[in-house]
């Protein structure tokens, strides 16, 4: 899961951004271990068809929608032939439907066209970023359905696939990303994928600037994820804790009005 692909980034996406020159070494790990690259679809649909997945695949994923994807990672893809799925945030985006809530530099819709012809599968991000499981049943609808509707108007092709905000779901949550047509969906986790964590649950792992060359070897290879996420999973569970009670608050405010 990459976000930012950028030489200076703003201290907003800096942390969870990689440069471009790490970028395409990255990329020439994946190559040179002889894994394949699928988009987030073909995944999902060889584990719900029964098909063969080739030969040690891995999903290359961008959220948000950066420009750094086109100005940058696009190129190190091409070079191997990789594809890969960009989630875009609709709302994030520059053109006609920008709410001016970008953290950076972010596409525009002529680049995520260029992405797509490319090879880019373009999926879901919601429109407005926000933490899913904490909104109202209206505003997650909202959220879901405006940037489906938006991502089909600007391309002309329905996105099959979604990730989570911050990566966080609920079952509410990946309910109303079913229902909305998505037919699959990816949260964070710092875990591979597994055909077990069904389609709407898949797992990633965070790739970020503070991760250097041998640790994304690692990485890649599925070892050591808990010992390298460690931080990343405490933090998970306590902010879990947090965002259910607020949650419970929330419901309780509502029906006391």
């Amino acid at each position: 899961m990459y976000h930012a692909v950028a030489t200076d980034p703003n201290e907003a996406t800096r942390a969870l951004s990689v440069t471009p020159e790490a970028f395409a070494e990255q990329m020439a790990v994946l190559a040179d271990r002889g894994l394949t690259p699928v988009t987030t679809a073909e995944l999902a649909a060889c584990w719900r068809s029964g098909r063969a997945l080739p030969e040690r695949p891995v999903l290359i994923t961008f959220d948000d929608g950066y420009e750094g994807v086109h100005g940058h990672a696009l190129s190190a893809l091409a070079k191997h032939g990789f594809p890969a799925t960009l989630f875009v945030s609709t709302g994030w985006l520059r053109g006609p439907y920008d709410t001016g809530g970008g953290l950076d530099t972010m596409l525009d819709w002529d680049q995520v066209r260029e992405l797509a012809a490319a090879g880019v599968e373009i999926g879901g991000h919601s429109h407005s970023h926000p933490q899913l499981d904490q909104v109202s049943d209206a505003t997650l609808r909202f959220e879901l359905i405006h940037c489906k509707e938006i991502v089909s108007d600007q391309l002309g092709t329905v996105p099959a696939s979604f990730a989570y905000p911050y990566g966080y779901s609920s079952r509410r949550v990946r309910q109303a990303v079913r229902e909305t047509g998505y037919a699959q969906a990816l949260a964070v986790g710092n875990g591979l994928a597994r055909r077990a964590q069904g389609p709407y649950a898949l797992r990633r792992v965070t790739v970020r600037r503070s991760m250097d060359i041998e640790e994304f070897e690692r990485v890649v290879a599925g070892r050591a994820l808990a010992r390298t996420f460690a931080g990343d999973r405490a933090l998970t569970k306590g902010y879990a804790v947090v965002r259910r009670v607020r949650q419970a608050r929330r419901l309780v405010s509502r029906s006391v009005g």
